[in-house]
Formats: structure tokens, C-alpha cells, sequence
């Protein structure tokens, strides 16, 4: 049995959360395959919003299992306060839940040394979460981590403190002010431990395998966006993981052979959180209206999105890199009332026009180049048939469509789960 997979294919904050939960009736198992808890995925349903940062977007599911992949870091203390917060539910959510024994642990001295490394850059930040996900992600390079699976072992706390230790010795050399009490945060972490402790540690790429054996539906998750991959991302402005379709191989353990359908997911505009180059940034009417509308703000940290155009050269990007065989576009609502909408197909790079996604899109190299097309005014939030979208929309999604070379099959008009038109 094929594995799918479900991509945010611009700079994060696509409405991946939303799109699982939509999609998850159609699965047997959910499973998150990198990243850690920098991701905010947001759900919305029965007049509630649930914002989930390690735990799989299936977990409201009654008949889905839950799966943090090896390729996942996970911070014992945020994943406590997120079960903390699911208890507050009817459900089984702990027995839904299964974590890799190959998942590396996010420890308390992680999240400092990424604050001191951020504070040591100056005007030179690349706009960390301070979630200690990257300096986890270089002791994992490193051969240095601390994975799930060596809390069963009798030596672990040995090893925490080894490290530890290491840790501080390197918040020295930065040489700036911090200011914190570790035994504290230890307090949080070791408690934290003990609450993950209770959930079942698994071979993950084992039970995978008999899985797609049994004919099991499995959807895998990703967190961030295509353009923040450590590999193909606007580097250094990127996350630590690869946030693309080939980090599901190995952030679960599936051959290449074995995935399925690709869902690829965008805004019907353009955001990015945190520092970086961003081509079609917006500071008009019509930047600050995708905002206000959109509410974009970082379903994490509450930082302002910066928002923008739709890119084409980078959704191009996006999808070749991926091999994305479906499209859904989010946030169509937050169009409405636009008199016009602007469409980048092309960049002015260094004096020539170019269709393809260079090297370097910082401003000094980059120009859009942009095809322009009217908007509507019609309120799509109440709209449940894609019979029911003006003119104007399908005209827009058509353009995308054939521009991309993939189908748009779900459009996104609002933040419940109800507000989802399948095309």
C-alpha cells in the first residue's frame, strides 16, 4: 500500500493542520515525519481551534492512529502542555499516539544555546522560533543527540548530563547575555519525560512496514514549507529538516517506491514568518488587508506573517522538487473585495527574465515580473459546492492550474473543517 504524502509547498503556515484533519477519515494512520514544535498546526471545529505543534493533525480521529516519525525532534515539555491541553477533550488521544524510538530529544540547554546563537548573529538573525530545534538537529548531524528510545535504557540521565554539560561550555563562547536558571528547566523537563514515558515508544519504520503490508492508509505529515528545506529552501533562512518529499523517506523509513499520492499545499497568496528574502512582499492596502483578513499571525510564536502575491516561479519550484500530483489552495476567502489580483510568473534576475528558481531571490537580484487579473467581491465563507464560485475564482484557479500543470482539487474558503470545497 502506497504511503501519500501532504506538503506545504510555500514558506509554512499553508493550513496543513486544517487539510490533515479534513483528509484523516480517509486514513488509518497519520505520521509526522520532521520538524519539531517551531510548526503550528491549526485545526478548527464545533466553534473551537485546536493548535497542535508535535502531535499529528489526525489525533480528533477516533479510528486513525497518531505517529511521530524518527525524522521529528521532540521537546518533552511543549508535547506535555499539548497533552495537558488535549485532555480537556473526550477521547482516547494517549492510545492514539505512538512516538518513535529514533525521534531526538529537544533538552532544555537546546533551546538556550538557539537563543544564544541568535542573540551572538546581531541584525544578522535568521528569525528563529528559539525553540531549540536547529542546535537538535546539529547534535543529530553531530552523532551527539539524545533519541526517544535511549530513555528506556538504564544510562540515559548519564548521558543528558554529558551533554548538557557540553552544552553550556558552548553558551560561554557566545559570549552574551543570558540570563537563566537550568535547574529549574530541568524541574520542567524531567517531569515532562516522565509524562512521555507513559505514551508507547515503537520501531516506527517496522511498524510502518507491516503496515502498508496489512493494506493500512497511511498519510504522512510535514511540517513548515517546501521553501524553508534545509536543502532547497532560501538558504540561510530556513528550518533545520527537509521540509520536501524526500524527507518523508527518511524522517518515517519508507522507500521512495513506495509514496503514493503527493498533496501540495498553498495560500491563494503568498506569507512568510521571520527574516529571509521574499519576492512579492506587499507593504500596501493590499499586504496589510491579506493580513488583517487572513489573520496571520504565527500559529507558534504570534509574530505578523509578512504577506504578499501569489509566486509562481517558486510554486513551480515547489511542486517539481516534490512531484506533486494534487493541488489545494487555502485561504481563497481572503481574496474577496480585492479589485485586482497580481500573479508573479516570472523573475527579473540580475537583467534577465527568468522562470525558474534561482540560486539567490534576495532584492538586490530579484525583480517580479507579474500577469494581473480582476478579483471578486463575492463572500466565499458560506459557499459548500464549487458550483457556487464567481467567475472570477475559477478563472484565477484555471490560470494556476495550467500554469502549475497540476489540479487544484480542494479549495479552502474559511478555517473550519466545514469550509472545504472538494472540485
Amino acid at each position: 500500500m502506497a504511503v501519500d504524502l501532504l506538503l506545504g509547498l510555500q514558506w509554512g503556515d499553508e493550513g496543513k493542520g486544517k487539510i490533515v484533519d479534513v483528509l484523516t477519515k480517509n486514513y488509518d494512520i497519520i505520521a509526522r515525519f520532521q520538524g519539531g514544535p517551531n510548526a503550528g498546526h491549526t485545526l478548527e471545529f464545533d466553534g473551537i481551534k485546536h493548535v497542535l505543534h508535535t502531535i499529528p493533525s489526525g489525533i480528533f480521529h477516533e479510528n486513525a492512529m497518531n505517529l511521530v516519525g524518527n525524522g521529528v525532534v521532540i521537546d518533552p515539555v511543549i508535547f506535555k502542555k499539548e497533552l495537558d491541553n488535549l485532555s480537556k477533550f473526550e477521547g482516547n488521544f494517549k492510545e492514539k499516539l505512538l512516538i518513535s524510538r529514533k525521534a531526538h530529544l529537544i533538552l532544555p540547554t537546546h533551546r538556550l544555546l538557539d537563543a544564544a546563537s541568535e542573540a551572538s548573529k546581531g541584525k544578522a538573525k535568521i528569525g528563529s522560533t528559539l525553540k531549540g530545534i536547529g542546535p537538535t538537529y546539529m547534535d543529530k548531524t553531530g552523532r551527539n543527540g539524545i533519541r526517544v528510545g535511549d530513555l528506556e535504557m538504564d544510562n540515559w540521565q548519564e548521558k543528558y548530563r554529558a551533554l548538557a554539560n557540553k552544552h553550556e561550555a558552548m553558551i560561554d563562547f557566545y559570549n552574551v547575555q543570558l540570563q537563566y536558571n537550568l535547574a529549574e528547566l530541568e524541574a520542567d523537563f524531567f517531569e515532562a519525560v516522565e509524562v512521555l514515558k507513559s505514551l508507547k515508544f515503537i520501531d516506527s519504520e517496522e511498524y510502518l512496514y507491516q503496515a502498508q503490508k496489512a493494506n493500512k492508509t497511511i498519510l504522512a505529515e510535514g511540517a513548515q514549507g517546501s521553501l524553508l528545506d534545509i536543502d532547497f529552501g532560501t538558504y540561510p533562512f530556513v528550518t533545520s529538516s527537509n521540509t520536501t518529499a524526500a524527507g518523508a523517506c527518511t524522517g518515517l523509513g519508507v522507500a521512495p517506491g513506495k509514496i503514493g499520492e503527493v498533496f501540495g499545499i498553498f495560500k491563494a497568496y503568498t506569507t512568510r514568518v521571520g527574516s529571509g528574502p521574499f519576492p512579492t512582499e506587499l507593504f500596501d492596502q493590499y499586504g496589510e488587508t491579506m493580513g488583517r483578513v487572513g489573520k496571520e499571525f504565527g500559529a507558534t510564536t504570534g509574530r505578523p506573517r509578512r504577506c504578499g502575491w501569489i509566486d509562481l516561479v517558486a510554486l513551480k519550484y515547489a511542486v517539481q522538487v516534490n512531484g506533486v500530483t494534487q493541488l489545494i489552495m487555502m485561504k481563497g476567502d481572503v481574496l474577496s473585495g480585492f479589485d485586482k489580483l497580481k500573479i508573479c510568473t516570472a523573475y527579473n534576475y540580475r537583467g534577465e527574465k527568468i522562470e525558474h528558481f534561482p540560486f539567490n531571490i534576495e532584492a538586490e537580484n530579484v525583480t517580479p515580473v507579474y500577469t494581473e487579473m480582476p478579483g471578486w467581491k463575492e463572500d466565499l465563507t458560506k459557499m459548500t459546492s464549487a458550483s457556487q464560485m464567481p467567475k472570477a475564482l475559477n478563472d484565477y484557479i484555471e490560470y494556476l492550474e495550467k500554469e502549475l500543470e497540476v489540479p487544484i482539487k480542494i479549495v479552502s474558503v474559511g478555517p473550519d473543517r466545514t469550509q472545504t470545497i472538494h472540485r
